[in-house]
């Protein structure tokens, strides 16, 4: 069969019928550009192109077959030339068009529910359809989905989402989760109390993953069967850098965890059923990153044989093999064959580096399955690709082939071949893996001693893949390639059914004793298979039955591997690791009245063992002991020791010993708040807790019962969202004399503030903690400033320009009260209206402009301040007090006028809030400058008394934060603990009102803070 040369295809088998999608891709424009329906209902012999009944014109983009009932297949358009679907009932035969109002991102269909898809949208919306496509319902909106999963729990659906908050840099994510068939926004639960890292939730069987980084460090949590999240409890000292759920297979836990220490490896740990206490099963596995970025684990797993497991290890530097069947309770190097495919002598004890197993895919947990379907299989007969030797590479691969489970194993082929399995192993086919063209196959009916060549097209092709009926029962496989790279797609069937010539029966078969070097007791069991002979050429069918017999063993010591915090010494025996205590495994007396004494091993799971020494490897029941509270641990939900205002705080307090029913638990949130609770079980959803004030709180937790108490701290942080900074600076100021240059905060209180200065050319900043700094300008002209201002994760900055100058004069300027009317008090509109006034004061007095500088101040009424500066050929470098007179001469005759807009006609004239008109820099003061000191004197004695006996005088602003000292423990809160709405903008009301706080006699100050504004802006001496 010819079919146009595609970009790639999609390809289903759906019984006897084949369905193919093909897109024709333009590497100019760079799109699809054409595609094509092909089916076949007599397994590929025919195929029909369906492009009539999909629609002509219509560019298909997804061919989908549920899962359930291979009956239903959905398509979906191109979305960029519209956006519909095709539903098809009778598979793939005929089809109907539903129009849709969005773009689907990605489809989800449901494990059981045949009818039952999500769909996510372009919009960033999620929506579901319990008829398969043809209605869909809005589920959320506004959703940046990470990850996107549907579960089954106790017969209930659950949606489980991973979204973000933060659409542009995601720091952190929610996990949410909601029943399918009522999923509102009141029906939403959330299983983990905080957030969690982005793209880490894992749903796989009845377990649920989740990661949390704390000082960059991750935490690892899991929940067993929807119950709550508990920390993953690795060896104390595992410390690890990133961790991979492997398999979660019969109610064990396999996980791959990276440590500190390594790059291209890994450990294997194992878990009990709760999946929390985690053992070493295997060292230094080898691991490398896949082509989409994802860590691929050399670790492959044996379908139909329980427990057992290959992997890669890496020893001394050189990759060898590992083999284990009893689910890593023990493992064995591999062991090599005993002659090469021409009979020579190997003199080796192990096969260096199992690559892969042929004829199969990677998982997406990083396993392989050596074999497919839902029964067992003729998992004697495994295959692998690897070399013998002390390294693995692309030029020395082989492949080999076992036909005892793993016990020997024997080379087939000295290249890298494509192995197929034909009705349950009865058969392999094998395709060479060349970039050449090739037209033989060969085939093999006696697991592999045998090897029959076989032409299957008459001119060389190049194969670009197989295709074969999902199992392992098929008989009937496809082949497409291409003549050439311009060709057309060749497709080329073969059906093996012709040489089979009948059915197999009993005698056909002959047992076979499933061992690991000659034990037969296997994961407790011993097992009996029966498999074809290899002389047998029948077709076994999808009736064969693998397993004959099956009977459980006596336990003994290798049916039990080393229990949590336990560590296998040289010979065999698990004794306690050095970080570990045993007796802290009794922690469960917090919650009970007895507990489970480790004899520091534990039952391996799913080992089906019974009798013998059962008993003696057992953990035993004890009562708890009565014993002083130990280990008390106080941390908050999320693990972080920052929160914001008027949140709900979470702590958790546990204790690690002590007789938990008995033992008080009291917590002191540190702001006057503290409670008392009867024991630890009453508290293990959490205490919360909401802080009205800004500020550092000494957070205590003291459990306590008649053998003693225990008490631990922790500081919490509790900040505000800074909003805006303004930075604070003199327009003009004098060389060689300090300067005081401050940041106002928006709110002013938000926590612990870092302020980063950079100053002229500098290039290495000024680090504080203060919002206020001196500095002196020791050159003359343009200097710019510039400040950060660092709080939590925001970092807001400002920049001013300062002129700097030896000598100057300086008058504050009024305006005509029409102009408060059209001032916005921002720094933009500022700028123009002083160059509006410096314009207007040039032409009325016609001053050198390079003299003159003017500037608007902040705030209402509308003031601003000009400056004289010297002509240094003229004056010999102090103002001409000449040209003062006539400046403020022009200002008291109103000749200094502009206009805002039309209509609003503005009179700029000199201010006489002060003792003198003029600011003079120079070292000789007159009479007036004099005053202005007085002036400035009188004011501070004001300050002072005002201070002392705490009056209230209004327009001078005075801030203290007040707390009784059996109140709060807090450090420097701003605000008054007596204010009832906690909020930032509360906050920012209270500290900018022209009020001032009263105290009373018998209170104390923890924290002041004192702010003075007055209508003199500025002294120079």
């Amino acid at each position: 069969l010819k079919s146009q040369r595609m970009n790639n295809s999609t390809c289903f088998f759906l019984v006897q019928v084949i369905l193919m999608l093909t897109k024709l891709y333009d590497f100019n424009l760079g799109s699809v550009t054409e595609s094509s329906l092909w089916r076949s209902t007599d397994y590929g012999t025919t195929y029909e192109k369906l492009n009539e009944k999909v629609g002509v014109k219509t560019i298909l983009s997804y061919l989908y077959v549920s899962p359930n009932n291979k009956r239903k297949i959905m398509l979906l358009t191109d979305p960029e030339v519209e956006s519909s679907l095709l539903i098809s009932s009778d598979e793939g035969a005929t089809y109907q068009k539903y129009r849709l109002n969005f773009y689907i991102l990605s489809l989800l269909f449901h494990p059981e529910q045949e009818d039952w898809i999500l769909a996510y949208g372009h919009d960033q919306k999620l929506y579901s359809s319990v008829e398969f496509g043809r209605r869909w319902q809005l589920v959320h909106e506004r959703l940046s989905i990470s990850i996107l999963l549907l579960s089954i729990f106790n017969l209930t659906v659950y949606l489980e989402i991973q979204y973000a908050l933060c659409l542009v840099v995601v720091a952190e994510a929610l996990y949410v989760t909601c029943k399918l068939q009522n999923c509102t926004e009141a029906n939403k639960g959330k299983p983990f109390p905080g957030y969690i890292d982005p793209n880490s939730l894992v749903v796989q069987d009845e377990y649920v993953f989740v990661q949390v980084s704390t000082g960059g460090r991750p935490i690892y949590y899991v929940s067993s069967r929807r119950d709550v999240f508990t920390p993953m409890k690795l060896p104390k000292y595992t410390l690890p850098k990133d961790l991979h759920v492997i398999s979660t297979d019969e109610n064990r836990v396999v996980a791959a965890v990276q440590e500190w220490n390594q790059n291209d490896t890994c450990n294997l740990y194992v878990s009990e059923a709760g999946g929390i206490y985690y053992t070493l099963a295997l060292e230094n596995v080898m691991s490398s990153m896949g082509p989409e970025g994802n860590v691929m684990i050399d670790l492959y797993e044996v379908a139909g044989i329980k427990g057992m497991f290959l992997a890669n290890k890496k020893l001394n530097n050189e990759v060898k093999t590992y083999i284990t069947y009893n689910k890593g309770r023990d493992w064995r190097l591999l062991q090599a064959p005993s002659a090469d495919l021409r009979e020579n002598r190997i003199h080796c004890m192990l096969v260096s580096g199992l690559r892969g197993l042929s004829g199969i895919e990677k998982r997406q947990h990083y396993q392989l399955s050596i074999c497919f379907g839902k029964h067992d299989c003729n998992c004697s007969a495994p295959l692998s690709i690897g070399s013998i030797g002390a390294e693995l590479t692309s030029s020395n691969v082989s492949m080999f082939i076992t036909s005892d489970a793993g016990n020997t194993w024997r080379q087939i082929f000295d290249e890298e071949y494509s192995v197929l399995y034909l009705d349950q192993g009865g058969a392999l086919v094998a395709i060479r893996h060349t970039p050449l063209p090739i037209r033989h196959l060969w085939l093999s009916f006696d697991e592999g001693r045998v090897w029959n060549k076989y032409s299957f097209t008459s001119s060389p092709l190049f194969v670009d893949g197989v295709l074969g009926e999902p199992g392992e029962e098929t008989l009937i496989m496809t082949i497409f390639g291409h003549v050439s790279h311009r060709s057309e797609w060749q497709l080329v069937k073969i059906d093996f059914r012709s040489i089979f010539n009948r059915r197999c029966i009993e005698s056909d078969y002959v047992p076979w004793d499933l061992h690991d070097q000659g034990e037969r007791c296997l994961m407790g069991v011993r097992r009996v298979y029966r498999k074809l002979k290899p002389i047998a050429r029948c077709v076994m069918g999808k009736t064969y039955s693998v397993t004959m017999i099956s009977e459980p063993c006596d336990c003994t010591e290798s049916d039990f591997e080393c229990d949590y915090g336990f560590e296998r010494r040289a010979d065999g025996k698990c004794t306690p690791a050095f970080w570990f205590l045993p007796s802290s495994m009794s922690r469960t007396c917090t919650t009970e009245h007895t507990y489970l004494n480790s004899t520091g091993y534990r039952k391996v799971v799913s080992n089906n063992c019974t009798g013998g020494v059962i008993e003696q490897y057992t953990a035993r029941r004890h009562l708890c002991p009565s014993q002083a509270p130990r280990g008390l641990h106080l941390v908050t939900s999320e693990g972080k020791l920052t929160a914001t205002i008027a949140s709900n705080v979470t702590f958790l307090v546990f204790l690690e010993e002590g007789d938990g029913s008995k033992t008080s638990i009291t917590v002191d949130f540190g702001d006057g708040n503290a409670f008392t609770y009867s024991n630890v079980s009453s508290i293990e959803d959490g205490i919360k807790h909401i802080y009205k004030n800004v500020g550092i709180y000494r957070v205590s937790a003291t459990a306590e019962n008649s053998l003693g108490s225990e008490t631990v701290l922790l500081f919490l942080h509790i900040t505000c969202q800074l909003e805006s900074i303004h930075l604070s600076t003199p327009f003009v100021a004098v060389k060689n004399k300090e300067v005081n240059l401050t940041v106002v905060l928006s709110p002013s209180q938000v926590g612990t503030v870092t302020y980063i200065w950079w100053f002229g050319n500098n290039s290495e900043p000024v680090i504080t903690l203060e919002g206020s700094v001196a500095f002196t300008f020791s050159r003359e002209g343009i200097s710019i400033v510039t400040v950060q201002v660092s709080a939590g994760n925001t970092i807001l900055q400002d920049r001013k320009t300062i002129a700097v100058h030896e000598y100057f004069r300086s008058h504050l300027l009024a305006f005509s009260s029409n102009l408060d009317d059209h001032n916005p008090d921002v720094a933009e509109w500022r700028l123009d209206v002083s160059r509006v006034i410096k314009t207007s004061m040039v032409q009325a007095t016609g001053v050198n402009p390079e003299q003159l500088l003017v500037t608007v101040l902040p705030g209402l009424p509308t003031a601003a301040e000009f400056f004289l500066l010297s002509d240094k050929q003229l004056t010999e470098g102090k103002p001409d007090k000449t040209l003062s007179e006539l400046v403020l001469s022009a200002l008291n005759q109103n000749l200094v006028q502009f206009t805002l807009r039309p209509g609003v006609q503005i009179t700029v004239y000199a201010a006489h809030l002060s003792a003198a008109p003029l600011v003079d820099t120079s070292e000789n003061h007159s009479g007036s400058a004099m005053l202005m000191l007085l002036s400035v004197v009188v004011v501070g004695l004001a300050v002072f008394l005002i201070y002392k006996f705490k009056r209230k005088i209004p327009g001078l602003h005075v801030y203290a934060a007040m707390q009784d000292e059996k109140e709060q423990e807090m450090i420097q809160s701003p605000v008054s603990p007596t204010d009832s709405t906690p909020s930032c903008s509360s906050q920012r009301e209270l500290l900018t009102s022209l009020e001032p706080l009263d105290t009373e006699p018998n209170t104390q100050t923890i924290g002041e803070y004192y702010t003075v504004h007055s209508t003199l802006k500025r002294f120079f001496y």
